[in-house]
């Protein structure tokens, strides 16, 4: 299981992506889908890959949009990131997923 967010810039250096900048959070919510303050836009759920390493997934992120209020693609973009490890989703300010291991820029 893998920690999976969105983060605040939508660059993608390799090899740590530190420039994809730390989670999405438009409204400054605590971290953590299971946190009593609320959660970042940005929190997904951990992403499952199976032994054979091939996976597909459907994400619903309900507090973001493209445009408009809580847009991704304002001035800096936003980029899609997978953790090495799971997210526990409450420990700040980013769920102890671990070092950045894939990373997508939002077009």
């Amino acid at each position: 299981s893998h920690g999976f967010h969105i983060h605040e810039t939508g660059s993608c250096v390799a090899p740590d992506f530190d420039s994809a900048g730390g989670h999405y959070a438009p409204r400054g919510h605590a971290h953590g889908v299971l946190h009593e303050r609320g959660y970042h836009g940005g929190d997904l759920l951990n992403l499952h890959v199976p032994e054979t390493g091939a996976v597909t997934t459907e994400r619903l992120a309900t507090d973001v949009t493209l445009r408009g209020d809580a847009p991704l693609l304002d001035e800096d973009g936003s980029a899609l990131v997978i953790h090495a490890n799971a997210d526990d989703y409450v420990s700040q300010p980013s769920g102890g997923g671990g070092p950045k291991v894939a990373c997508g820029v939002i077009r």
